[in-house]
């Protein structure tokens, strides 16, 4: 899709072309993002392409509007003064670009649009499948990609347009810091579960400080998990031993059936328990609260608004529904 920027925003821009210049909305992004991360590799990670695919586009834009827009210096590229002159209009119009998709929407009897959603394994696994069937069955023109990430990546891609909405998670123990630009909706509570090598701990319950003896499987501290889970630690008074530090739950599940050790689970995470696994209730719940993530402009979205209700849904069919529906500021 491209965008015509009309002589007269030329002239006020001091672009040195006569006449229309025609503008990638993709070039458009590209270029907000360069001016919000300062490097290729930062801008092609936020739109998720590869570095190769973003370092000719500068190029290519800066022909198209037949002016230097970028500096190198290093390895960050810096904008001139015609750059940012652009990049002010990129804003307004990616903007508008989207008022128009949700006016378009809003017209229409029959919703057919394409949304894009970013994910993590247990919410693809667990509440994804019924949701989205159930969406098919009753609204057949809205179709939903799902891109994977880790859930403190989420929000932040939604903010740059990389998203449609994501899900987002806070935990009793530390709730995600939260952008003022985006709105989010509770779908669901979860509660964390000991998960441990089957055998090794022969009761119904435990609490945290029991399990304070055991080495430990977690997600590294810069990760929302791992740091809600050590902070949970640390309030009840220790310091987990860990002995293996992975990201992938999956990976972690795999290694307490193998015996190496103890983790926490959530509801949703339960499905991906392997054999060898026993799941003991946390006395004192450590819980964890799912939501949607949207920009704040895109709240009136039918669309968006119907995915909510089915995943809701989903949730709730799940014995993790939430009451009532308001939707979140910030945090």
């Amino acid at each position: 899709m491209a965008f015509t920027l009309s002589a007269q925003l030329c002239a006020a821009a001091a672009l040195p072309r006569v006449g229309a210049v025609e503008l990638s909305l993709q070039r458009l992004r590209m270029l907000r993002e360069l001016h919000r991360r300062g490097t290729v590799t930062a801008a092609a990670a936020a739109l998720h392409y590869t570095a190769s695919a973003v370092s000719q586009q500068p190029a290519q834009l800066e022909r198209d509007v037949g002016a230097k827009l970028f500096e190198r210096l290093g390895r960050r590229v810096q904008l001139t003064e015609l750059g940012m002159v652009l990049t002010e209009h990129a804003e307004e119009i990616l903007g508008s670009v989207e008022r128009a998709t949700m006016a378009l929407e809003e017209a229409q009897k029959n919703v057919s649009v394409r949304l894009t959603a970013g994910v993590w394994a247990s919410v693809a696994s667990g509440l994804l499948p019924s949701a989205l069937t159930a969406l098919a069955a009753e609204h057949p023109g809205i179709q939903v990609r799902t891109r994977e990430l880790a859930p403190e990546d989420t929000a932040g891609a939604v903010r740059d347009g990389a998203l449609d909405f994501s899900f987002v998670i806070d935990y009793s123990s530390y709730r995600m810091p939260w952008d003022p630009a985006l709105t989010r909706t509770e779908i669901a509570v979860e509660r964390l579960h000991a998960a441990v090598p089957a055998g090794a701990l022969p009761v119904s319950t435990v609490t945290l400080p029991e399990l304070a003896e055991h080495p430990w499987i977690l997600a590294g501290p810069r990760s929302h998990f791992g740091r809600a889970v050590r902070i949970a630690c640390q309030r009840s008074g220790f310091e987990p031993t860990i002995n293996h530090e992975v990201g992938e739950q999956t990976t972690a599940l795999a290694m307490v059936a193998a015996g190496l050790g103890v983790t926490l689970v959530s509801d949703l995470g339960l499905s991906l328990c392997p054999p060898g696994v026993d799941v003991v209730a946390l006395t004192e719940p450590v819980t964890r609260t799912v939501s949607i993530a949207y920009r704040t402009g895109s709240a009136r979205r039918t669309s968006l608004q119907l995915v909510i209700d089915a995943v809701r849904a989903a949730a709730a069919a799940k014995g993790l529904g939430v009451s009532p529906p308001v939707p979140s500021l910030g945090g």
